[in-house]
């Protein structure tokens, strides 16, 4: 039955792709979760999301661009060049020799596959499909619509406790809801990154005539207002903090005025937090690491210091390979203070009953919950290094767009901005998470590359076009 309906359902996409490849391709944005139904082809694992960005570059590459390659080259002089290609050679590259590393096993392919090739296919696909503004405002609307559905599932899961398959987080009392995927933090990993563009969506309209364009900007606040909702019934302490620190940047970088009002409510908040709000409260242990979280946490970082150490420093431990690396670097569990006992250590020491009950088993997860980290172990230093460029030249290009914009008094300036606070989003969020090896995460991160791609291109061939206009004009005088 299963197999049925994934036949049907490629048929359909295939024909949907060759019809229209750019209503295909905001279909695959939408259902950026459909990685969730899985399975195999051939031995190798793969998903619905895959088969979707498989599918429509293929029918891309063979309908598009093989009959106008010869054009191309031709043209090529007259070309403004590709954003990120020598990037995204290394990319790939780095991340198959990763694969070689992990030992070529099937997991490591997989890993390869659906973190690195496909995402960079998705990048490619969307860079030559949607061109201009008109088309970057059908991906918001998929974006929108996608965070909109992944929102609404987790309040209809915090209101009913339905779906959610772990009981501890099902039940009232600490109820933490999962919307489409297994675990909380997926949540707020997903929704973060997409609440800024859209906020940044909404900041382009013109607020002069409120009513103008009205529904959309309903529907934007909308799903901004239940997304943040959703993070927050996720408990996902991490996206919150990134999405604050990503407005404040945001407000920082619009205007005068709102620098001067954000730099007033930030010395406000800090001032509340360090010396009216007690310091052992919830907050300030969870932004210190003080609680288990922060504690697991620090223990992990620990002991995936200790195996980069031990020869993995250079080359990392290759793809899907990091919970067996670190395996004999692993501490079973942690003794964790849960009622801030003074002198804990040495209490511990002399009681076998404390040290009973303190004790908090620690799994080894897939990876070690911090973006340089993840990078790091796996993909070895040098793809650590690119993925650094990578992000800086992002948010390079985006900060230099918004200077040019903000003095040309385009709107578009807000959508570059709400590109920065995504990237803001998943960097803060990253220093405690996993916020790219996942399929929908990486696709999203390309994603997010293509459409600062995209208004940079525009911008550039504007400008090429209006230097060669004034060429013109002093030839004729």
């Amino acid at each position: 039955m299963i197999i049925s309906g994934l036949i049907i359902f490629s048929i359909f996409f295939i024909g949907l792709s060759l019809i229209r490849l750019d209503w295909a391709i905001l279909l695959l944005i939408v259902a950026l979760p459909s990685y969730l139904i899985r399975f195999t082809i051939f031995t190798l694992p793969t998903t619905l999301l895959e088969i979707m960005i498989l599918i429509s570059f293929t029918i891309w590459f063979i309908k598009f661009f093989l009959p106008n390659l010869k054009k191309l080259l031709k043209n090529r002089k007259n070309r403004i060049s590709y954003p990120f290609a020598w990037e995204l050679i290394l990319v790939l590259i780095i991340s198959g020799i990763a694969v070689g590393i992990a030992g070529f096993n099937i997991h490591a392919l997989g890993t390869w596959k659906a973190y690195f090739l496909e995402p960079v296919l998705l990048f490619i696909l969307i860079l030559n499909v949607f061109k201009n503004k008109k088309d970057l405002i059908k991906i918001l609307w998929a974006l929108l619509i996608s965070a909109g559905v992944v929102a609404l599932f987790a309040i209809f899961q915090k209101i009913t406790g339905l779906f959610i398959s772990n009981p501890f987080w099902a039940a009232t009392g600490q109820r933490r809801v999962v919307s489409f995927f297994g675990y909380p933090n997926a949540v707020g990993l997903y929704l973060g990154p997409i609440v800024l563009l859209l906020i940044g969506w909404l900041c382009s309209f013109s607020w002069q005539k409120i009513t103008k364009h009205w529904l959309s900007k309903i529907l934007i606040l909308f799903t901004i207002i239940i997304s943040l909702l959703g993070i927050y019934f996720a408990r996902s302490g991490g996206a919150l903090v990134g999405i604050a620190g990503a407005l404040i940047i945001f407000a920082l970088l619009v205007g005068k005025k709102q620098r001067l009002i954000t730099l007033t409510v930030l010395l406000l908040l800090i001032g509340g937090i360090f010396f009216i709000v007690p310091h052992n409260n919830q907050l300030t242990r969870k932004l210190t690491f003080q609680d288990l979280s922060g504690q697991i946490r620090i223990q992990e970082w620990k002991e995936t210091f200790t195996m980069l150490q031990h020869g993995k420093w250079f080359t990392g431990v290759g793809l899907d390979n990091y919970q067996r690396a670190v395996q004999p670097y692993h501490q079973a569990g942690i003794f964790f203070n849960s009622n801030n006992l003074q002198d804990f250590n040495s209490r511990l020491y002399g009681s076998a009953s404390l040290r009973a009950k303190y004790w908090q088993p620690v799994e080894i997860y897939l990876y070690p919950h911090n973006i340089i980290l993840n990078f790091w172990t796996e993909l070895g230093l040098g793809g650590l290094l690119l993925f650094i460029w990578l992000i800086v030249k992002y948010l390079i290009i985006a900060l230099k767009l918004n200077q040019t914009l903000k003095l040309e008094n385009s709107a578009e300036r807000y959508l570059v901005l709400g590109l920065l606070g995504s990237m803001l989003v998943i960097i803060i969020h990253g220093l405690v998470d996993v916020p790219y090896f996942k399929n929908d995460l990486a696709a999203m991160f390309w994603i997010f590359f293509a459409f600062l791609s995209i208004l940079n291109l525009n911008y550039q061939k504007i400008k090429k076009q209006t230097n060669n206009d004034n060429q013109i004009s002093q030839t004729n005088k």
